[in-house]
């Protein structure tokens, strides 16, 4: 990356930053342009120069914070040796409360993606998902088709995520034990 490259992304991570701030603090929806540029340390013209709107600056905010994300759950899965987890072991305390933590603290932008969707590549996200996590263990127990395991995941994402959106929507009030707890009951209710 060359010097003018690594001053435009820096100003970019400047302008996510002060987005990520401000979602912390009001609605997306009464952010301006000129808040973020004021935060952010940078003119109007900068912000025009690498965005078209405040939507696109969030559409990326979200990509990065996805990428948090996912480097978040990879420490976490790196921690274990993959051939020795079952797919239900994903139903466990161990993958699920590192999530409601990341959740938690990042609850307003949570927030803001469930009642936004249209926003937000969600199909990219969930193809991650599918690839990075589901595809491998599921193969590694020799499920192999694709189709089996894709509405597996679907299942599993669609209840947890409905549970994990009430919890976000009371503010993450509720123990994040208490959450996983349930989590693991919804999916696997045989388990004591």
């Amino acid at each position: 990356m060359n010097r003018s490259e690594a001053k435009f992304q820096n100003t970019a991570n400047k302008m996510n930053k002060a987005l990520f701030k401000l979602i912390n603090e009001k609605p997306f929806q009464d952010i301006s342009v000129s808040e973020i540029c004021s935060v952010a340390g940078v003119n109007r013209s900068t912000f025009y120069s690498h965005y078209e709107n405040t939507t696109e600056l969030l559409q990326e905010t979200h990509n990065k914070y996805m990428k948090e994300f996912f480097d978040n759950f990879d420490v976490n899965i790196q921690e274990h040796d993959l051939s020795k987890i079952k797919v239900e072991d994903f139903v466990s305390d161990k993958f699920i409360i590192p999530y409601l933590k990341f959740i938690k603290k990042h609850k307003r932008i949570h927030k803001l993606y469930i009642n936004n969707l249209t926003i937000f590549n969600i199909d990219e996200f969930y193809n991650l998902l599918l690839e990075k996590i589901w595809v491998p263990a599921c193969k590694q127990k020799g499920i192999t088709d694709y189709t089996i395991i894709n509405y597996m995941s679907k299942y599993y994402l669609t209840g947890m995520s409905a549970i994990i959106n009430e919890w976000v929507n009371n503010n993450c009030e509720d123990d994040i034990i208490l959450i996983c707890e349930i989590i693991i009951l919804c999916v696997r209710p045989e388990k004591e």
